[in-house]
């Protein structure tokens, strides 16, 4: 059976730095072609937050020690903070907090409780993440405290999937979550 080669270190690092300087080249063209064609829109800034985005998630992933749970809560933040800055590019009409936050936060959660049933026996290595997507979860509730969102339900929605995925995750892993509290914060 033949094994595909594996790049040596050295070769990954030259493709991704070739990879980051033609990102930043494009980036700076785009600029450019914005700055020409139409400067009112600033369209180009949009494109080079969607580079930077793409060049979290490849550095996160390149990380040899990578926890998929860890993952899910990068995305979260990552996809939260790009649709937040694409939606303020636009004029800020609020889908970004209205729509996108709560929906990313659903599909957070889900990802988080299907971790939580497919690796119940390594679960303690995700609990600390499943904690602040819990937490992170309770954005569109501070969102509805301010008066900030016009439609109230996907943020309820997101709210109430985050809570039971909370209580459905003690349930099924109480002491392996108190365990794991313990020996991450040293109480």
């Amino acid at each position: 059976m033949l094994y595909p080669q594996k790049l040596s270190s050295k070769k990954q690092n030259i493709i991704t730095l070739s990879l980051f300087i033609a990102s930043i080249v494009i980036a700076l063209i785009l600029i450019l072609i914005n700055k020409l064609v139409n400067s009112e829109v600033h369209w180009a800034a949009m494109a080079n937050a969607g580079i930077i985005y793409i060049w979290v998630t490849v550095i996160y992933s390149i990380n040899k020690n990578i926890n998929i749970a860890g993952h899910v809560l990068v995305q979260c933040i990552a996809i939260s903070i790009l649709t937040t800055y694409i939606d303020y590019k636009i004029g800020f009409r609020g889908w970004s907090i209205q729509i996108s936050i709560p929906i990313i936060i659903i599909i957070a959660n889900v990802t988080m409780f299907i971790l939580t049933i497919v690796s119940y026996k390594k679960y303690v290595r995700y609990a600390i993440y499943q904690l602040i997507i819990c937490i992170f979860s309770m954005l569109p509730a501070f969102f509805i405290a301010k008066h900030m969102l016009n439609s109230n339900v996907l943020s309820f929605v997101a709210i109430g999937i985050s809570i039971l995925n909370f209580v459905l995750t003690v349930c099924l892993c109480a002491k392996d979550v108190k365990d794991a509290v313990v020996r991450k914060f040293h109480l």
